[in-house]
């Protein structure tokens, strides 16, 4: 099958080189970003209706190093906008907003799901990548949560990253931010004196200081603004992963089997969206059901099937639309409950 990966490379490194622009030279190159990862990735989502292809075989080691290079670049992006916002290259402030609107919604949308990625795929070095973009943004927890709580959890009670039908989003971020940290730091702590590492060596001792260390970085390139800069990008960057935990389970769960376990997590489990750009832009995000079924498969070789749940638009929309709450659940709770029908 042709290979699908020039595709996702020059579609994810655009942003940040757009941004970097921006950062240096303000002006038309300070929209230049923002337009790239919102207005046109779903014009072009729209537009043009093919999907990416599928890669075939479980192993794919050029997807690694392009992980590796977008986690370098993210750091990158994080310096320069920081400086930029501290007054290095004199940008005016409308200048200055729309940087900082561009770097959070490439953390949030690019470096968000790149993280993702590397924390799932074995060995050390990438999955200490992931973590440090995820403190970067001051979400390390998420690292926890996610695989020691979320992938165990998914669709059900015990799941605080899986959003109940008729639950705003709004509602669902301030659940799902305190139970994904205090589940983590159950899980953790739980699992640490197996480990039999020093408690200096705690995970969640890591993500305080490291994000102490990011804010300290911050004021010594940037300054108090330099500050405000990285509070806002981190704020950005958690907002657009919590809608993507929100959107990708909404209404669904698992049944609960005569022996008191839930059934095994199957493709209905989660909502999937098609769109060749925007997947592109997300590493296959969209691709969440197969994701579940096979936690390390690396993302050109998730696959895409007909009988999976479907967003009616791409996700970067799904999760604008879900700061509406009644249009939400408009749209989404009939499809909830027709799927929920389905699989009970």
């Amino acid at each position: 099958m042709r290979n699908p990966l020039p595709i996702f490379a020059v579609v994810t490194l655009t942003a940040p080189a757009l941004i970097a622009a921006g950062a240096i030279w303000g002006g038309v190159w300070a929209l230049s970003g923002w337009l790239w990862i919102s207005v046109l990735i779903a014009v072009l989502d729209e537009l043009i209706g093919a999907t990416l292809a599928t890669v075939d075989g479980e192993e794919f080691p050029s997807a690694d190093w392009l992980s590796l290079t977008l986690a370098v670049v993210h750091l990158g992006v994080w310096i320069l906008v920081v400086a930029a916002v501290g007054g290095a290259t004199n940008l005016v402030t409308w200048e200055k907003c729309l940087v900082v609107l561009s770097a959070g919604l490439f953390m949030g949308q690019v470096s968000n799901s790149n993280a993702h990625e590397l924390i799932h795929r074995p060995g050390r070095w990438l999955r200490r990548a992931g973590r440090w973009v995820y403190i970067s943004v001051l979400f390390g927890h998420h690292l926890s949560s996610h695989t020691l709580v979320h992938h165990v959890h998914v669709c059900t009670p015990r799941d605080p990253s899986s959003a109940k039908r008729g639950e705003s989003f709004y509602r669902f971020f301030f659940r799902a931010w305190k139970g994904g940290f205090m589940q983590g730091l159950h899980a953790e702590n739980k699992r640490f004196p197996r480990l039999n590492r020093p408690m200096w060596r705690h995970p969640y001792i890591t993500y305080t200081f490291g994000a102490a260390g990011f804010l300290a970085a911050a004021a010594l390139i940037g300054g108090p603004k330099g500050i405000f800069a990285a509070l806002c990008m981190a704020g950005l960057a958690q907002m657009q992963l919590m809608q993507a935990d929100y959107v990708q389970h909404y209404g669904l769960t698992r049944k609960i089997l005569p022996n008191g376990k839930p059934e095994p997590v199957s493709d209905r489990h989660s909502w999937n969206a098609p769109h060749l750009f925007s997947s592109a832009l997300m590493l296959n995000a969209p691709r969440h059901s197969d994701h579940h079924a096979n936690p390390i498969k690396p993302f050109p070789t998730l696959r895409l099937a007909h009988d999976m749940p479907m967003l009616p638009r791409s996700l970067p929309m799904m999760a604008a639309l879900s700061l509406f709450p009644n249009r939400w659940r408009r749209l989404m709770d009939p499809r909830a409950a027709q799927w929920q029908q389905a699989m009970d």
